[in-house]
């Protein structure tokens, strides 16, 4: 058994509070895929979050814990299953596309819930209960897949980033808003277990950035939000400063947009 500290305590109680009773079938299951080699110091500052939950509904909580030595297990593994979380062992993840992607499906499979949130390691969510509770309701409502808006944090001060981070936004709203195309991506968006599930076993969304698109075309009902209250952060700091860096990504964004509309037109 792990020695709790008093600040791992107290978060076990809200987390064991936020499950509810174990014969119970949970409303909804979030998986999150923690990369051991990076990810195991950032896991605490997204379970801190979803511990302040206050919402009336019983949330699982999984963890798929990958990419670390066969004989060198984390000892976090055992801890966060003392503190009632359900945690997936997986030295090495065996994917074809996107190795996050990958890691969600163990356990989005394990869930006991057929509505799935997904977050990243990573990420912040300053008002979990307003979150989750609009992830739940849209479930209710007969949404396939739901989205909110993700902004970044721990930014380099820089005027070149803060420019890319601009362009980044208006980009989505291009596609979202004017290509019709939707904008999910992997730190924050909730689907249904089976459509999910089915999806990646016919190869059709090896990376997350194919969700969304892919659910529309099946004709999927997706709901999106930007309400300040459901924005999710995530971390920045692979953003490189620089003007050639932007210049880069510019070029690189334009080509997409020609090949979208090139497809589009051939269709």
């Amino acid at each position: 058994m792990v020695e709790l500290s008093d600040e791992l305590f107290l978060l076990r109680k809200q987390l064991f509070h936020m499950r509810g009773s174990l014969g119970a079938s949970p409303d909804a299951s979030i998986v999150i895929p923690v990369n051991a080699q990076k990810d195991l110091t950032n896991i605490s500052r997204v379970l801190s979050d979803l511990g302040r939950y206050t919402g009336d509904y019983r949330i699982e909580l999984i963890l798929v814990i990958n990419n670390y030595p066969l004989n060198d297990l984390p000892y976090e593994i055992e801890l966060y299953r003392e503190m009632g979380l359900t945690v997936l062992a997986i030295p090495r993840v065996q994917h074809q596309g996107g190795v996050a992607m990958a890691a969600r499906i163990p356990g989005i499979e394990a869930a006991r819930s057929s509505n799935i949130i997904l977050f990243d390691a990573d990420c912040r969510i300053p008002n979990p209960t307003a979150l989750i509770n609009w992830y739940i309701e849209k479930f209710k409502a007969g949404c396939d897949l739901a989205y909110t808006h993700v902004d970044y944090m721990e930014l380099a001060p820089n005027l070149s980033v803060k420019a890319r981070i601009w362009i980044h936004h208006a980009s989505r709203w291009v596609r979202r808003t004017i290509l019709g195309i939707p904008t999910s991506r992997g730190s924050n968006y909730a689907i249904g277990r089976n459509l999910i599930l089915d999806l990646f076993a016919r190869g059709r969304i090896p990376y997350d950035l194919h969700v969304g698109p892919v659910v529309k075309a099946t004709g999927g009902r997706i709901a999106y939000s930007a309400a300040r209250e459901l924005v999710v952060l995530t971390s920045g700091r692979f953003f490189a400063p620089g003007w050639k860096v932007l210049a880069d990504y510019l070029l690189w964004r334009l080509g997409y947009y020609r090949r979208i509309l090139k497809s589009r037109k051939a269709v």
